[in-house]
């Protein structure tokens, strides 16, 4: 991930101090000084973490927050604010703010904040590599056994996972009924293939009905496939 940081402060001495001493941590730092504009660059490109404060002029700072909120559920949002009590705390908290630090505070605990918080997203929404299976807008997740296609969530039962698994590590290869028995059931025998069928229909019922593209295929007198369509 970039590091870039995003500060919406109208205040230029803090803001400044802020964009020093992140810059000298290697962050690549970007000033605006109210609502609107904050708000565009917020939502415009691609943000490490965004550093917001509440009492900025043309547009409140709740209002930025609800404004990000709206387009943009993972950045990580740190509400810096002089505003101590306890009701604006739960609102930004509330609106998606994932911390609130109050004005004045010390440098390097915003900083240990901001990077604490760069790691939960990364843990959060990148999957390591070899984790990851993808085939066109379908992706299955080994470590959490979690399948999307086109952003929706698909829930699958274990075994149907094990066999989306098997199928995507085999992608665009024809795989047998015996195979598919041996590898995902553990039979070691060639009866019961009747089985594969029963779950791939489960599958398709699953990955590939309601979307347009099928991914799915049948190889006559061999067996199943996934493949790009």
């Amino acid at each position: 991930m970039n590091r870039r940081i995003l500060i919406i402060e109208d205040e230029q001495r803090i803001a400044r101090i802020l964009e020093l001493e992140l810059t000298n941590e290697g962050y690549i730092v970007e000033l605006a000084a109210e609502g609107v504009q904050g708000l565009a660059k917020a939502l415009q490109e691609e943000w490490s973490c965004i550093l917001l404060d509440l009492q900025l002029p043309g547009q409140g700072g709740f209002q930025v927050l609800e404004g990000i909120r709206e387009q943009d559920s993972r950045t990580p949002v740190l509400i810096l604010t002089a505003r101590e009590a306890l009701e604006d705390k739960v609102k930004g908290l509330d609106l998606g703010a994932n911390d609130y630090i109050t004005k004045p505070f010390e440098f390097m605990e915003l900083s240990a904040r901001i990077r604490s918080q760069i790691r939960a997203r990364l843990r959060d929404v990148t999957p390591a590599a070899e984790d990851l299976l993808k085939l066109d807008a379908l992706t299955a997740d080994l470590k959490t056994r979690q399948v999307q296609r086109e952003g929706k969530l698909i829930d699958l039962t274990p075994r149907e996972f094990d066999l989306l698994v098997f199928l995507l590590q085999h992608r665009d290869q024809p795989v047998s009924r015996e195979t598919l028995l041996s590898e995902v059931w553990g039979f070691d025998f060639a009866g019961q293939t009747n089985l594969v069928d029963v779950y791939i229909r489960y599958l398709r019922q699953k990955v590939d009905q309601g979307f347009k593209k099928k991914l799915i295929a049948t190889v006559r007198g061999v067996g199943y496939s996934i493949q790009e369509p």
